[in-house]
């Protein structure tokens, strides 16, 4: 399979084909915000996360070694879900 270039576009390119044009001062001017524009819809919308359906966590201060600390952050992201992933397996629960 060959090498292909990918087109590029430009700024005018991209204004012709838009259905939705920049904003000019004006319209900026007459903005209005979400709630104000649309009471009803604003007031139907969830705040928020909701319920859980899982039994949620529950937060608690824990003094853990600089080593064991860095080990967990090394490995990435959801440092503090491996911690309880290996409190679980350790503790056998489920």
């Amino acid at each position: 399979m060959r090498n292909a270039k990918k087109k590029g576009y430009s700024a005018s390119d991209l204004r012709e084909v838009s259905d939705n044009p920049e904003w000019s001062r004006k319209d900026f001017a007459k903005a209005r915000p979400f709630a104000e524009a649309l009471p009803e819809l604003a007031a139907s919308t969830r705040k928020g996360r909701g319920p859980n359906k899982k039994p949620t966590k529950k937060l608690v201060s824990l003094r853990l070694s600089g080593q064991v600390l860095e080990a967990y952050k090394a490995k990435g992201p959801n440092w503090q879900s491996r911690i309880d992933e290996d409190l679980r397996r350790i503790n056998k629960i489920k």
